[in-house]
């Protein structure tokens, strides 16, 4: 028998034994990281909201850690708009599955030449944020956790996620710090198309929000 079929293996929060949902996932560098540490990525779907075409010009990096991902068995989709991943009618095969952690690092809804404290710019990154978790409460398995890596510092901290993830019916369980030096390759990127290739400056604070259902 195969031993690395029945090891269980963790890298922080995330085990070979759950099955992961990772969206929004840039160059796929976090996704191929976990699927390194558990030696398969067989319990694991990755998404991105690009086509591969637009993905691979954008972010050259992602062109290998897709093919590495698919060779260790994940299930790789292109063109998943988080807003309606739980839609049998955009998504039949990822809507009827079920989830113990879904992740979404550093979510953001693109640049738009304008500021990040203005008022439009975070209203973007608040609908984004809603429509992600309203889908995701619908995706979980009971026990299962939604975690969001995200900046708790201004203006980040106007996007009052925790409200956005309560309004879907999800209570916040633990915020822990997120340090990207425990994922060996992840290269954390810019959101939209300005500097797309440039990693995303993660402050001095940014944490790892767990959420999971509300009790019925």
């Amino acid at each position: 028998m195969d031993s690395n079929a029945t090891t269980e293996r963790w890298i922080t929060h995330y085990s070979s034994s759950h099955k992961i949902l990772l969206v929004g996932e840039g160059d796929f560098s976090f996704s191929a990281c976990l699927a390194r540490a558990f030696r398969s990525a067989s319990n694991m779907v990755a998404t991105t909201i690009d086509s591969e075409a637009t993905l691979c010009a954008r972010l050259p990096s992602s062109e290998l850690n897709i093919k590495d991902l698919q060779r260790l068995g994940c299930l790789v989709l292109h063109n998943v708009d988080v807003n309606f991943m739980a839609s049998s009618s955009f998504y039949p095969l990822l809507a009827r599955m079920k989830f113990n952690r879904i992740v979404y690092n550093f979510p953001h809804a693109g640049h738009f030449n304008m500021r990040e404290t203005q008022h439009s710019v975070i209203q973007r990154h608040k609908d984004l944020l809603s429509g992600f978790f309203k889908s995701s409460s619908k995706m979980l398995k009971e026990d299962g956790e939604v975690h969001v890596a995200h900046r708790d510092d201004h203006p980040y901290n106007r996007w009052e996620i925790e409200e956005l993830a309560n309004e879907a019916g999800l209570i916040l369980i633990e915020k822990v710090d997120f340090r990207s030096s425990q994922y060996a390759g992840y290269s954390n990127k810019r959101g939209g198309s300005v500097r797309s290739n440039d990693s995303f400056p993660l402050g001095n604070c940014p944490k790892t929000f767990k959420f999971s259902l509300k009790s019925s």
